[in-house]
């Protein structure tokens, strides 16, 4: 999956908690949500617009994230609770960051199929 299509993917399963999302659409909408934050924090320096709209995409973008996260954990079979370890210090994170480097499930799990992109609504 290229990375214009797991960011599509990414806001078209806005609030879909269901699934399974492969490595490379979860690391390629980290890669991009990366630069943008760093594109918004470095144009934060010339213009008050620039930080608002930064913070009102980082808004927008928190739900998709954990649904994002949690079709992670899925796609290497593990439940969406798991998201909650992020909450313990230190550990928390690195627990969850190697469960987002596994490989998916060959194959079908217990949350179905490997991901295949949503088609997106032609208007």
């Amino acid at each position: 999956m290229g990375p214009f299509v797991a960011y599509e993917q990414f806001w078209l399963r806005y609030v879909d908690f269901r699934g399974r999302s492969s490595r490379a659409e979860y690391w390629w909408v980290f890669l991009i949500n990366l630069v943008l934050e760093l594109l918004f924090t470095l144009g934060a320096r010339s213009t008050s617009l620039v930080s608002d709209l930064g913070l009102l995409y980082g808004l927008a973008a928190i739900i998709p994230n954990l649904a994002l996260v949690v079709r992670r954990l899925h796609d290497s079979d593990h439940r969406g609770w798991w998201i909650f370890i992020a909450l313990v210090p230190i550990v928390g994170a690195i627990v969850l960051l190697v469960f987002e480097l596994l490989p998916g499930t060959p194959g079908p799990n217990r949350y179905g199929d490997p991901s295949t992109p949503v088609r997106s609504p032609r208007f």
